[in-house]
């Protein structure tokens, strides 16, 4: 299987300034890990965020200062006082394979590495730190995590939407929650952005860290987020399956959907490791579905050609082609609901096939659920460890408003004002969507429709 890491979207690269990590105070307290011999990280050291020579020429040439992220791990000197910390931990935002991995990392380093004794795990999501919380918050200790590795979904649950940003900081404040680690996507991280500014407004020494976590890896300037490259190996057996339905039928088409809102890196890995793809759709390209030269069209020759064919379609994709009647909805996260279109591709190909007198058998293969609730495969699962260890060495070293990241093959601390500015998408001209049009043999033309070879 390729390596599922999309290469790192490229945006306009940001200001020197808008990548300083704030910080609570100055650090003044010996680390537990010196007795450990830990090898710690110097405050000087930095990673650059262009990674090729001619950008790097470019910006001397210039005379631009770099733009560099703060290197992630242990310091020296801490801010807080482990004998005497609280720490608290939320997850929120859709399920994804190894949230659980991450929370262990967290009580397993808070606990053995810095001896801290009370870490509280607030039940489904932000809405356990609101007035009207579900439940107490859970004690969390080694014992509590042991064997939460092994099992899909959250043991805290998770919820959606925004929640008071006062009655959040008051109950951080009735529990002694000084460290809150947030394990969320885009919403939850700008969700902890602004609780962050509100303990700033309030003068508060609360710490708030960011894990990203998000499924469709489409947070910018993070190269790679956990549980990802779980999803494109379960996508590529529900592909496989697909294939095998397709091929046992007479003009057989398996259809699958699969998850990705506004980013298609899912579909386009999970084609990428199968090879048995004849159409990817993604949100990212347009194409038509009617004509010549057309989705259908192509298809169609496609299964008069081979007699079988296999279509992996993202959901965000072809929303426009979808009628839509009434206001749009949206759900409690403020994220427009869209339309099926993997029952809406099924009902049209059926339609354009049986328009035609030709026969054929389609199989539709939704595993968006199984994929979100399922383990973390053991790529993903080292990813979670050491994410979950480097954003226990940032909280005690006083950082916050801050998540940890990946870039240019080192993990960073990443500004969290910075990363609600976009999202990453393919970018058609760049090379993965160029390996995805080579693999399936579809062409790329822009409001014609992909076409099969």
């Amino acid at each position: 299987m390729p390596d599922p890491t999309p290469p790192p979207a490229r945006p306009s690269l940001p200001r020197p300034g808008e990548l300083q990590i704030s910080r609570l105070g100055d650090t003044e307290i010996p680390s537990p890990l010196s007795e450990a011999g830990e090898p710690f990280v110097s405050e000087d050291e930095r990673v650059l965020v262009c990674s090729t020579s001619g950008e790097l020429e470019t910006l001397q040439a210039q005379d631009t200062t770099l733009s560099t992220f703060e290197l992630a791990g242990p310091r020296q000197n801490l801010f807080f006082d482990p004998t005497e910390l609280s720490c608290g931990i939320v997850t929120c935002g859709g399920l994804c394979p190894g949230i659980n991995d991450v929370i262990r990392s967290i009580v397993l380093t808070a606990t053995h590495r810095y001896g801290i004794r009370r870490i509280l795990g607030f039940r489904y999501g932000f809405a356990g730190l609101s007035r009207e919380r579900y439940k107490e918050p859970t004690f969390l200790g080694p014992e509590r995590v042991e064997y939460a590795h092994l099992h899909g979904g959250t043991l805290l649950g998770t919820s959606r939407g925004p929640q008071d940003l006062g009655e959040m900081v008051d109950t951080l404040v009735s529990w002694n929650v000084q460290i809150l680690f947030t394990i969320g996507g885009d919403g939850t991280l700008r969700g902890a952005s602004a609780l962050a500014r509100e303990i700033e407004r309030r003068n508060l020494d609360i710490s708030v860290i960011g894990i990203p976590k998000t499924i469709d890896n489409d947070l910018r300037w993070i190269e790679r987020s956990f549980g990802f490259a779980t999803a494109v190996e379960q996508a590529r057996e529900a592909i496989e399956a697909a294939h095998a339905e397709a091929r046992a039928a007479w003009n057989g088409i398996g259809l699958v959907k699969l998850m990705g809102r506004e980013s298609g890196f899912i579909a386009a890995y999970a084609t990428l490791a199968n090879g048995d793809v004849n159409f990817c759709l993604v949100p990212e390209v347009e194409f038509a579905l009617d004509g010549e030269g057309g989705f259908l069209d192509a298809l169609e020759k496609r299964i008069l050609q081979r007699r079988h064919a296999v279509v992996v379609v993202a959901e965000g994709t072809g929303q426009d082609l979808l009628q839509r009647e009434g206001a749009e909805e949206r759900d409690a996260s403020g994220n427009v609901k869209l339309r099926d279109v993997g029952l809406f591709l099924k009902e049209r190909i059926r339609r354009h096939f049986s328009e035609r007198d030709l026969e054929c058998t389609i199989k539709y293969i939704d595993p968006s659920y199984t994929i979100r609730s399922t383990p973390a495969n053991s790529q993903d699962s080292v990813f979670c460890l050491v994410l979950g260890q480097h954003a226990v060495h940032a909280a005690m070293a006083g950082r916050t408003d801050m998540m940890v990241g990946y870039w240019n093959q080192r993990f960073t601390h990443v500004p969290l004002p910075l990363v609600a500015e976009g999202r990453k998408r393919i970018d058609p001209g760049e090379p993965l969507w160029q390996r995805v049009l080579g693999a399936t043999g579809q062409r790329a033309m822009k409001g014609e429709g992909p076409v099969s070879q």
